[in-house]
């Protein structure tokens, strides 16, 4: 699965690398070393429609949900814009809400669970994903991720740090959905992260991981006009880049969130294959 990971590229710099415009306001509050969910997090969104139908200005998102977590969305535009960018990056929050979902009595929608994870091998069937599969896909930007080994110690877990060897962020997939409670002027965005079947050394960690893309599989990817890329989701990811750490249990405490939890917990990082 992937619960907890990291964000410390600047919006800015992320539209620039993305060919994408920068929509996210101040509603960033720096780095995250520590997102979980319902926290503000970087995802890649391909909308059916153009967001400008579903999206009102940032500033009247919080009056509909108060947010556990939001996102850095990028949106694929259907249409080509004036400016000359291909995406857009808007905040979304960290735990798809499905649009048929109910409101309480506060306008707040009722789930039972956070959908924070989406199996790619169940994607197109599940009541939960189909929908938002079939146009609504995004991409989700991190630095990298964490995640937990059974220690030797009973009921004790060792936190591990999966990134990129170059320092460049890791673009996985994601599915991005648009909730109206009945009324509400503004929609609450949110998103999941898409998993697959772990490979390589990540299977040593955990049985899942988030289904990495290349820069060349984005804009497939993306496509609201094309179903979900069956290759993509079967085809096992490429970790030839991805190194692996393992850090302090510091991380486990959703309240730490400091560059301190990215250090090795030994002296030398642990790449992919080297344990």
């Amino acid at each position: 699965m992937c619960g907890r990971f990291v964000v410390t590229t600047d919006p800015a710099l992320l539209a620039a690398r993305l060919n994408a415009a920068d929509e996210t306001g101040q509603r960033l509050a720096g780095p995250n070393y520590n997102v979980a969910p319902t926290t503000t997090i970087a995802a890649v969104v391909a909308p059916a429609t153009t967001m400008d139908s579903v999206v009102a200005p940032a500033t009247t998102m919080d009056s509909v949900v108060a947010p556990a977590t939001t996102m850095d969305s990028v949106v694929a535009r259907p249409e080509e814009p004036d400016d000359g960018t291909e995406r857009r990056i808007l905040p979304v929050r960290w735990g798809l809400v499905p649009p048929w979902v109910k409101a309480d009595s506060g306008g707040r929608p009722l789930v039972k669970s956070l959908l924070i994870n989406a199996r790619a091998e169940t994607l197109i069937s599940s009541p939960a994903f189909r929908s938002a599969a079939r146009s609504q896909r995004c991409l989700v930007p991190m630095d990298g991720y964490y995640e937990w080994m059974p220690g030797p110690e009973p009921g004790a877990k060792t936190p591990f740090y999966m990134f990129r060897r170059d320092g460049s962020p890791i673009l996985v997939a994601g599915l991005w959905s648009a909730w109206r409670p009945d009324g509400a002027a503004a929609p609450l965005l949110s998103a999941t992260i898409v998993t697959t079947a772990a490979v390589g050394e990540l299977e040593r960690i955990h049985d899942r991981m988030p289904l990495m893309l290349a820069d060349h599989e984005w804009d497939r990817w993306l496509d609201p006009d094309q179903p979900a890329p069956a290759e993509l989701l079967d085809s096992p990811p490429d970790i030839s880049a991805i190194a692996i750490r393992e850090v302090s249990r510091l991380v486990n405490r959703v309240a730490n969130n400091s560059a301190e939890l990215l250090q090795p917990l030994d002296r030398g990082n642990r790449p992919v294959g080297l344990f």
